[in-house]
C-alpha cells in the first residue's frame, strides 16, 4: 500500500491530467468546443516558447497559469480569444527573432517552429466547419501531447512535471474531442 501511494504521488502530474480533463468533460456542443479548445490550443506551444526564451524551466507552471487566467478572463468579457492570443504569440516570435534565437538552430527555433506548426493548425481548425475543425483541433492537441512526451524524454525546456502534465492532457482532449463530441 505504501508502495502504490509512493508510486501515485510520483505520478501527481498524470493525476492532475485526468483531473483537469474531467473537467472538461461536457463543455457543450460540438463547435462551442472547437472553438473553446481551439483557442486554447494556441496557447500550448506559446506556454514552450516563452519558457524557452525567458531560459528558466521553474516557471513553466506560473506562465500555464498565467494561460488559463487569461483565457478565462477574455471568456468572461466574451472577447474571442483569438483577438488577443495571436497578436501575444506573434509578439513572441518576433522577439526571438529580433534577439537572433529564432534564426539559428536551438530549443527556441525548434519552440518558434512548433508555435508556427501548433498555431497554423489551431486557427486552420477554427476557419473551417466545426465537423473538419473538430478534427483539425484534435490533431493539434495529439500532436503536441507527442510533444510534450518528447520534451519529457529529452528532459528540456520545460519542468518535467510539467511536461508530464500537459501530454496526458493534451492527448487526453484529443480523445475527448473525437469520441464525444
Amino acid at each position: 500500500m505504501r508502495r502504490t501511494i509512493h508510486t501515485l504521488g510520483r505520478r501527481w502530474p498524470t493525476l492532475l491530467a485526468i483531473a483537469s480533463t474531467v473537467l472538461t468533460l461536457g463543455g457543450g456542443d460540438r463547435a462551442g468546443q472547437v472553438t473553446g479548445l481551439g483557442e486554447t490550443l494556441l496557447l500550448l506551444p506559446l506556454v514552450y516558447l516563452v519558457v524557452a526564451r525567458a531560459g528558466r524551466r521553474g516557471i513553466s507552471w506560473p506562465v500555464l497559469v498565467a494561460c488559463v487566467l487569461l483565457i478565462g478572463g477574455l471568456r468572461l468579457v466574451e472577447l474571442p480569444a483569438t483577438a488577443v492570443v495571436v497578436p501575444i504569440a506573434l509578439g513572441a516570435l518576433v522577439w526571438s527573432a529580433i534577439a537572433g534565437h529564432a534564426l539559428r538552430p536551438g530549443m527556441i527555433r525548434i519552440q518558434a517552429l512548433g508555435m508556427l506548426a501548433f498555431g497554423a493548425l489551431a486557427l486552420l481548425g477554427l476557419a473551417v466547419d466545426p465537423d473538419v475543425g473538430c478534427y483539425l483541433v484534435a490533431a493539434g492537441w495529439f500532436f503536441h501531447g507527442i510533444w510534450d512526451f518528447v520534451h519529457l524524454k529529452l528532459d528540456k525546456v520545460v519542468s518535467r512535471s510539467y511536461a508530464e502534465w500537459c501530454g496526458m492532457f493534451d492527448v487526453l482532449i484529443a480523445v475527448q474531442l473525437v469520441v464525444l463530441a
